[in-house]
């Protein structure tokens, strides 16, 4: 086990454009790993793997080190340092390395995994806020979950294949998948894997999402035949589930605000073969007017502040201010009165997130209740999904049913 010049110089410029150039962590990830075309799969997973730890335990790290932002090079050495003394790594006669204090980082180490915020390498407000809304226990365990490496997910695109083929045509490119318990379309790779560069995925037969995440489309008892509204789709990965549960009969409306999502959802539709979905993209208040009380069923993955996925984004807990999720709860509020208008008197709405905190979720459902929209419907379930309970993404989604006239 030894360190690579080339790999250890890719990782210390990938650091330096997520830490000081505001780069995000996966765009910043898949360029360093296209850049060396000798590399095996274990070179780019050294890569890929050390450039998300170090940004995971940024501010562990950075403490040890005794280095503050913005970091020069020098500090993004120590950082590396400190990285490669934990994780057991020899250290080598290279100039930046020198005169590394293997027994004071590992002192440090102990010294500051007392200490919650450094312990879970987290921002103080991020920690005041978790504490408040989850209370000290639970959020204690739900960090810890969200300090987890994610698992690959994939889910079967029910159009063109199934559970039982996929898992067949994976191994015989020796990738092996597990089934999921309640999971009726997804499978847990064994071992990461670059899916993206099988045929199986250029074909459609799969996409990659969170196994909680594939939750969502299946609590909005989606049938075929209906006419069903995503409101907030994105790059669609809800969309494509739907669609698929819709068995590509009915309407399925796909809705955003950027042009550029709807465009990479395009390409995704086709691949996986969902001709039942429409585009339109929210850029005024008559796209949503000209669809009031028309559709059976409503989905509002609304933006959040993205607290449950932080396992799979681990750069956003340095993004994230606080002033972001007073703001996105205004945002929740009225995308939900505004949004909830679509759906047909004896129809269906999610509203959903990938937070955590009650006040981005069963509040904001109780306040909608409260409002002169929220009164035509009626509350059926929710459910909270903890990291730290289901090992995967935190999630929440309520269905309402609007009261027939």
């Amino acid at each position: 086990m030894r360190l690579h010049r080339n790999l250890v110089y890719t990782t210390i410029d990938a650091l330096n454009a997520i830490f000081n150039e505001g780069e995000y962590a996966d765009k910043v990830v898949a360029r360093s790993l296209k850049k060396d075309k000798r590399w095996g799969s274990s070179d780019r997973k050294f890569v890929a793997e050390t450039i998300y730890e170090i940004v995971r335990w940024k501010r562990l790290y950075s403490e040890i080190a005794e280095v503050k932002e913005p970091f020069d090079r020098e500090n993004l050495w120590r950082i590396f340092a400190v990285w490669a003394v934990l994780r057991g790594y020899p250290i080598p006669d290279w100039r930046q390395l020198d005169g590394t204090p293997e027994r004071k980082i590992k002192g440090r180490f102990d010294e500051l995994s007392k200490i919650r915020t450094f312990k879970e390498s987290i921002p103080d407000w991020m920690d005041e806020l978790g504490v408040k809304e989850l209370g000290e226990k639970v959020w204690s365990k739900e960090i810890a979950a969200q300090n987890q490496p994610a698992k690959v997910i994939l889910r079967v695109n029910t159009l063109k294949t199934t559970k039982e083929k996929l898992k067949a045509i994976l191994m015989d490119l020796n990738i092996e998948t597990e089934y999921l318990k309640d999971q009726p379309d997804a499978l847990v790779l064994k071992e990461r894997a670059n899916v993206f560069l099988t045929d199986a995925f250029k074909k459609g037969l799969f996409e990659v999402q969170d196994a909680n995440s594939q939750l969502v489309a299946a609590f909005l008892d989606v049938k075929p035949g209906m006419r069903v509204v995503d409101t907030c789709a994105g790059a669609g990965g809800k969309t494509l589930h739907i669609a698929s549960l819709m068995e590509n009969k009915g309407q399925l409306i796909a809705m955003d605000l950027y042009e550029s999502k709807l465009k990479q959802l395009k390409l995704r539709a086709k691949r996986n073969s969902a001709f039942n979905i429409e585009y339109r993209i929210i850029d005024s208040t008559k796209v949503i007017k000209k669809l009031h009380e028309k559709a059976d069923r409503v989905l509002i993955d609304a933006p959040c502040s993205g607290l449950g996925v932080l396992k799979r984004n681990p750069d956003a807990k340095w993004k994230l201010q606080p002033e972001f999720i007073d703001n996105i709860r205004k945002v929740q509020a009225e995308v939900l009165e505004n949004y909830s208008k679509i759906v047909k008197p004896g129809g269906k709405l999610v509203y959903a997130t990938c937070s955590i905190l009650p006040s981005e979720n069963q509040e904001q459902v109780q306040r909608f209740l409260t409002t002169e929209i929220g009164k035509q419907f009626q509350f059926i379930e929710d459910r909270k999904i903890l990291a730290s309970e289901s090992g995967f993404d935190g999630f929440y989604m309520a269905l309402l049913e609007r009261k027939k006239v």
